[in-house]
């Protein structure tokens, strides 16, 4: 086996490891941020039934 055969599969599964993570990265920022915007929208809506129901107290 010759050192030059070893260094180019190393390069190559560097390169595969790099190819899986980054993949892996990209769909958890995607989910994640997914998740915030889904979070936002229920403290919105939140805070306009706490504002609702404390007009309803004044009134």
């Amino acid at each position: 086996m010759n050192i030059g055969d070893v260094v180019y599969q190393l390069i190559m599964f560097i390169i595969l490891l790099g190819m899986i993570f980054g993949i892996y990265y990209l769909v958890r920022s995607i989910v994640k941020g997914s998740k915030n915007s889904n979070f936002k929208n229920i403290e919105q809506k939140l805070d306009k039934i706490i504002d609702l129901l404390e007009k309803e107290k004044k009134e």
